[in-house]
């Protein structure tokens, strides 16, 4: 085998050629890796739309998943390869590139929102039934190769004024490494620990799902009903629902995102909602349908649209600032001198490999014009709302745009790219008019959002590979085979949901609230704010503000006042979909609190290893759940409550 090494004195660590680094056990690993986070993203995004980091579950299981490959050849008499940190680097990267699509792709919002379904949940809005377009594998597969491969190629000729002359952190990218470098320099023990223990809560979480579907004969019937706090609570929303799989999410978000969840859920359902409701003929008509965007249905639509653009717009001006004034600083530093003193030995040797392989600036802009010539080409095919000329402007700004929120990205941790998608989407929706407008706008969205999204991904993955010393050239290749991956088993993941369980239904388990969401967003685009209903404009200029001024106070505040402040977009959520997620999430923070405090040392080892294992666990059961739906197999039992 060929290697490389990294130092000349004691403690040299050498490491394979770029070729070695790709096995074909990690394609296997990543693969199924990519495939289980797929399921359990698609579920999370169709359901509340509310999704953590996966990055620290995916390189626990590609370590879990090798040792067990190993362990078991051994026992066969057959010796295998050492697992080395670079091969983890390159499954993670795989799998994240893969599960990416199912999380980023729009399959919950601007994807979704395109359909018949949405259109008359938004009150028929954009006003012509021509503005719908039906899921189909197709068209979803083609568009997410184009316009997602193309991101591969944005910055790879920057990696090294990010990575290693700027030395951005990317705080998820360099967490992610350390977790892995912490992988393979442990002992045998503390690894036997964290296998068994995924093992048990694993089985525990997929037994406990399988359990859960005997119950389930009918609408409405379930463990998932029962009133944990009377009927009438349960009625607005507020129950334990024994979903494990939010339990383990909760587990692994910040104890902020899951009281801000529970707080927006006490501010709507609680609290908003049961009072404008009383005002039934008042402020709304009573005799339109609930569905209506006139009816009440419009007030829990368009407030969280507020909350979401207001934190979105103040984060959007934050980042943003903080880039360009980093920049600038940086770029006087640099005129006034030009030598740079390397402060330790490790960093220059990380800095040397991650140089050592260069990526031929070529292939980058060979690859970018002939993506962006094909979907000149090919996507107003798919949307034929969607003119040539938009897809051309949209390649020429995204470039820049993808730098800005890398850097941010690199500064912050905040990846932006989701909100570069509604300037896309305000953008085009302006531009195109009423009659095209909601179908192009949302196209254009995804356009944005996407190349935006896969650019930042890979510089954090290229960031966890300059600190593991894995190879970016096979950094780049393993990306490339995860997106490839995602663009194929995501549209797939999402028809079984959609074609097994009733998504986008408000009142059923598969809400998809961001779809009807990215609509209105689309419909307010074209049409202005004529779409509200009576008094909502006032509320939703309430809400915006308030976003913003939580954000201020947040950030010019002390921090022992700034850290209880809630967080806008986590609290929007529960304004749709209601509390009951929430309260399952709550649980999971209140065990890692009381874990941390009671034995802090085995919880930094094992919260996320239990979560993990409850996240796969019932996340894994919807497949053959949703089997069992499509060849009409009904569960024995309805266990339902009612007054």
């Amino acid at each position: 085998m060929d290697m490389v090494g990294t130092a000349g004195n004691e403690g040299v660590e050498e490491v394979a050629a770029w070729k070695k680094q790709i096995t074909v056990r990690g394609m296997v690993a990543s693969v199924l890796i990519g495939s289980i986070f797929s399921v359990i993203a698609m579920k999370l995004v169709l359901t509340t739309g509310i999704t953590p980091h996966f990055n620290v579950s995916a390189a626990l299981l590609a370590f879990i998943f090798i040792k067990a490959w190993s362990k078991g050849l051994h026992k066969m008499g057959i010796l295998s390869a050492p697992f080395t940190k670079q091969e983890n680097t390159m499954i993670l990267t795989s799998s994240v590139a893969c599960y990416s699509i199912a999380l980023g792709g729009g399959f919950g919002s601007y994807l979704l929102a395109m359909n018949k379904k949405t259109f008359e949940e938004s009150g028929g809005g954009g006003n012509i039934p021509t503005s719908i377009k039906e899921p189909g594998i197709g068209w979803m597969t083609a568009f997410l190769f184009l316009v997602c491969f193309i991101g591969l190629f944005v910055l790879v000729p920057l990696r090294k004024i990010l990575i290693v002359d700027y030395k951005l952190s990317f705080p998820s990218g360099m967490a992610t490494a350390v977790l892995i470098n912490g992988f393979h320099s442990r002992g045998d023990k503390m690894a036997k620990k964290q296998i068994n223990g995924f093992i048990k809560t694993f089985c525990a979480s997929f037994l406990w799902g399988f359990f859960q579907w005997f119950y389930t004969a009918k609408e409405k019937c379930g463990f998932s009903q029962f009133p944990t706090f009377g009927l009438q609570a349960r009625k607005q929303t507020f129950y334990f629902d024994f979903s494990l799989t939010y339990v383990g999410t909760g587990m692994i978000c910040p104890h902020s995102v899951n009281l801000s969840l529970l707080l927006g859920a006490v501010l709507s359902y609680g609290m908003m909602w049961p009072l404008i409701a009383r005002l039934k003929g008042d402020w709304f008509p009573s005799d339109v349908p609930e569905t209506s965007m006139k009816s009440l249905n419009g007030y829990k639509v368009f407030i969280p649209i507020a909350l979401l653009l207001g934190d979105g717009l103040y984060n959007f001006t934050k980042i943003l600032s903080i880039t360009l004034v980093n920049m600038h600083s940086r770029y006087n530093r640099k005129n006034q001198s030009s030598a740079r003193n390397v402060d330790e030995e490790k960093s220059g040797r990380e800095d040397e490999r991650f140089m050592s392989e260069n990526i031929p600036l070529w292939l980058a802009m060979v690859g970018y014009i002939m993506l962006a010539i094909i979907s000149v080409l090919t996507i107003p095919l798919i949307f034929p709302e969607l003119k040539w000329y938009f897809v051309i402007l949209a390649y020429i700004i995204t470039p820049s745009l993808a730098f800005c929120n890398a850097y941010g990205a690199g500064l912050t941790d905040f990846n932006m790219s989701y909100n570069y998608g509604k300037v896309g989407l305000f953008i085009v929706a302006a531009l195109s008019g009423t009659h095209h407008g909601v179908i192009a706008s949302l196209a254009a969205c995804g356009l944005f959002k996407s190349v935006i999204n896969v650019s930042c991904i890979l510089m954090q993955d290229l960031k966890t590979g300059h600190l593991t010393l894995s190879s970016p050239r096979a950094m780049l290749l393993s990306q490339a085979i995860g997106t490839a991956l995602g663009c194929v088993i995501s549209p797939l993941t999402f028809l079984l949901f959609y074609r097994a369980f009733d998504v986008g239904n408000p009142d059923a388990e598969f809400k998809a609230p961001f779809a009807i969401i990215y609509r209105n967003l689309a419909i307010i685009g074209v049409e202005g704010f004529s779409a509200l209903p009576h008094h909502c404009i006032q509320l939703c200029y309430a809400f915006f503000a308030a976003a913003v001024g939580i954000n201020l106070v947040r950030d010019l505040s002390p921090e022992r006042v700034g850290k209880w402040m809630p967080i806008p977009t986590a609290m929007a959520v529960p304004f749709l979909i209601g509390g009951y997620f929430a309260i399952d999430m709550c649980v999971g923070t209140v065990v890692v609190f009381v874990w941390q405090k009671v034995k802090a040392e085995k919880a930094a080892l094992m919260v996320p290893v239990v979560a993990s294992g409850l996240i796969c666990g019932e996340g894994l059961w919807i497949l053959p759940a949703s089997v069992l739906a499509l060849a009409k197999v009904t569960p024995p039992i309805c266990m339902n409550f009612s007054a």
